[in-house]
């Protein structure tokens, strides 16, 4: 190989070494980094490697020094993700039980790997094990990356269901059905990853658990222009279905116990329209989907949260109380 040709791998491996092994508090100084270069059968000499650093400092790398006894030290302080910031990240990957035990270790360790070795030993030291349930479908992986290339193509996906039966194994709904969907948006949503889809024979959007779909596949059939205009507004969608349960749209005034506008804010948002009713209460207004889960939600705070409007909701709302109390 060529004099030339070794020296453009050597900057490529020089600046690998520093990302992945400096720091502030951990400077490679000369020798090491002619010793590392040896081991990788790269010719080095300790006086022209401040010249290979001026070299990729010219490019914008900035890489600092500074001097760890008489030998002159390099290090990259700079990087693409803080120690903070990846500890948000991993911490998110541990919380989310759609990201099964396997896939788990192995994303925190290329996360913590993202800041350096030093750091990554750092946050996979003060690691805290959560008491998540993860979900076992290893295939939610290769399902994600189906779903995202029928998204970005505007194509059709089919996929059969799967369901969990009281021996915990899986059983094919539909006996083993085929579904043939149009997707919108993958969505994280509480603890649970979902496909949003459009169905064009039903006209309506329908919502599919990412981690119990069954070898999602793209097919080349291109998706309705309705599905392709219910991207932009994916965000109202998930703001209005609890849980990402649908049903049916509307607009509904609570009328609650003031203890309770952090609960209606965490729901619906801090830009809900919200007033005070009488001395203890607020009245908020919201545009929710009449779905079992918003009545799960509205029901948990017991008496200190109703419905006063419009009054097709409050009567559903009496039926579904007097239902619940027979």
């Amino acid at each position: 190989m060529s004099q030339k040709n070794w020296q453009k791998i050597k900057l490529v491996r020089l600046l690998e070494l520093l990302r992945q092994e400096s720091d502030e508090q951990h400077p490679l100084s000369t020798n090491q980094i002619c010793d590392y270069m040896l081991s990788i059968d790269i010719p080095c000499d300790r006086r022209v490697v401040s010249h290979d650093v001026g070299l990729l400092n010219g490019m914008e790398f900035e890489i600092l020094e500074t001097r760890v006894g008489k030998s002159k030290a390099y290090y990259i302080e700079d990087r693409s993700f803080s120690v903070p910031e990846l500890k948000i990240l991993i911490d998110a990957v541990q919380a989310a039980s759609f990201v099964t035990d396997k896939k788990t270790e192995e994303l925190i360790d290329k996360l913590a790997h993202l800041g350096g070795t030093h750091r990554a030993e750092i946050l996979k030291g003060n690691l805290v094990c959560f008491n998540t349930r993860k979900h076992s479908n290893e295939q939610i992986y290769y399902n994600v990356d189906a779903l995202e290339d029928a998204i970005q193509r505007q194509k059709k996906v089919i996929f059969r269901y799967i369901d969990i039966d009281i021996d915990r194994e899986k059983v094919y709904r539909r006996d083993g059905h085929h579904y043939v969907v149009e997707p919108v948006a993958l969505v994280y949503n509480e603890d649970n990853y979902y496909a949003v889809i459009y169905s064009s024979r039903r006209d309506n959007t329908a919502n599919y658990r990412i981690d119990r779909m069954d070898s999602a596949e793209v097919i080349d059939e291109d998706i309705c222009e309705k599905a392709v205009e219910l991207r932009s507004q994916v965000a109202e969608y998930t703001g209005q279905a609890i849980k990402i349960y649908g049903g049916e749209p509307k607009t509904v005034a609570l009328e609650f116990e003031k203890n309770l506008t952090g609960a209606v804010y965490d729901r619906f948002g801090e830009s809900v329209n919200m007033m005070t009713s009488v001395e203890d209460r607020n009245i908020a207004t919201v545009k929710v989907q009449l779905s079992p889960t918003f009545w799960g939600w509205l029901f948990q705070f017991g008496k200190q949260m109703r419905v006063i409007s419009p009054d097709e909701v409050v009567k559903e709302y009496r039926a579904r109380l007097e239902e619940v109390l027979e």
